[in-house]
């Protein structure tokens, strides 16, 4: 019963008459295994996975010290002021924020990018839509490609033991295939924006840049990028990258604190302890028999369920739902990438499917209000493409 309470509230995002929301919904479950005397409080620590939690949290602290510095909006510009027509403006929105959600947070560029568009396309006298549609799409694509793309990848990253160098060489093909498939059908589906001869000059807007910061953070970035690929430990490499930038006479510590996503921290805590709570019972074999039923081992298969889980519950709970079922497959390895690239493309098939589009629409909500048919006209396609795409590449790939 607390896995299902939980696991409803993850689903429909709040529990009626309640003001509980996931991450509260996480906590109370997690404190429920224990006052049911599910679990006692050393195997509850146990079960909360360190290298995961470290890992983000390094990460958090980097991309904090790179948003403060102006680091971000910076990149963004310089490609953007280089478009002089309206689907080169399209490219270069689509490109900045695939590749730097590949290196960072995903929800971090939603962030910083969905402004500077709405700034460009007002001043250029553009509609906004395709544009924002773009940032949304190809956050999560490009954050398909690396394990610190997105929080499902890190924690899949952690659970796997995959190297960043091999999940990177196998995955950032379908995520450029995404990318490209993201700009087409855009292009196409929003054609009217873009006429031929069209000519745009986007106007060059003041950013503030510490150049101290930017330059001791990004130094810190590329470090910690390098240790990634040569095989360094993960989560060891972001938290000593991270601690290195909070040594510093020029940022207030909570300036970089107050850029920590707290709640998606503690929000992971409390699956962790609610799962491992189920596996202290039958429910997990259960659960495996159940799922051996529709052949997952299957990939084909394992990407549908993780595609409909993902939206139901969200990528990050259907990860963990998912973990003791991928840990009794044939080929571990295959199905935990299997899993990310499904979990992660799966966030484009509608306006509520990643965390990443929630924030391009509340923050463009003003200027211009995403309907759910707006985004699903362009979002149900490129998913089936590029889930597709990528399980073909998959299987392509086996031995």
């Amino acid at each position: 019963m607390i896995f299902a309470l939980t696991f409803l509230v993850m689903a429909v995002g709040s529990l009626p008459g309640l003001r509980l929301d996931r991450t509260g919904a996480a906590i109370v479950g997690g404190g429920a295994m224990l006052a049911a005397g599910v679990l006692n409080l050393e195997e509850a620590w146990r079960a909360i996975h360190y290298e995961t939690i470290l890992l983000l949290f390094g990460m958090m602290i980097v991309v904090a010290n790179l948003r403060i510095a102006g680091f971000f909006p910076v990149v963004a510009q310089w490609f953007v002021r280089r478009a002089h027509a309206p689907q080169t403006l399209l490219a270069a929105v689509v490109f900045v924020t695939a590749v730097l959600s590949a290196m960072f947070v995903n929800d971090t560029i939603c962030i910083v990018m969905t402004p500077l568009v709405l700034e460009i396309t007002r001043s250029l006298g553009r509609r906004p839509l395709p544009y924002l549609l773009g940032v949304a799409m190809a956050s999560n694509v490009g954050s398909a490609a690396t394990i610190t793309g997105n929080p499902q990848n890190m924690m899949i990253g952690g659970f796997s033991g995959i190297p960043y160098a091999t999940f990177f060489a196998i995955l950032a093909p379908v995520a450029f295939f995404g990318v490209v498939v993201t700009f087409l059908l855009l292009r196409w589906l929003h054609r009217d924006e873009f006429p031929s001869q069209a000519r745009v000059e986007v106007p060059e807007q003041p950013i503030a840049v510490d150049r101290l910061l930017l330059g001791k953070s990004l130094t810190a970035a590329m470090v910690l990028f390098g240790a990634l690929f040569v095989g360094a430990p993960i989560a060891v490499s972001a938290m000593v990258a991270g601690a290195a930038l909070l040594i510093t006479r020029r940022v207030h510590p909570e300036e970089v604190y107050a850029q920590i996503d707290w709640p998606l921290l503690v929000l992971f805590c409390g699956l962790f302890v609610v799962l491992a709570g189920v596996e202290k019972t039958s429910l997990d074999e259960e659960l495996f028999a159940f799922a051996a039923t529709f052949h997952l081992e299957k990939l084909p298969t394992l990407s549908l369920a993780s595609l409909i889980l993902s939206n139901l519950v969200s990528n990050v709970p259907s990860v963990m739902l998912f973990k003791p079922v991928i840990q009794r497959m044939p080929n571990v390895q295959e199905a935990w990438l299997a899993l990310s690239m499904s979990a992660t493309l799966a966030g484009n098939l509608t306006l509520s499917g990643s965390m990443a589009n929630l924030i391009v629409a509340e923050r463009a909500r003003e200027a211009h209000r995403i309907t759910f048919l707006e985004y699903t006209r362009v979002g149900l396609p490129l998913t089936l493409i590029t889930v597709a795409a990528g399980t073909l590449w998959l299987l392509w790939l086996r031995p």
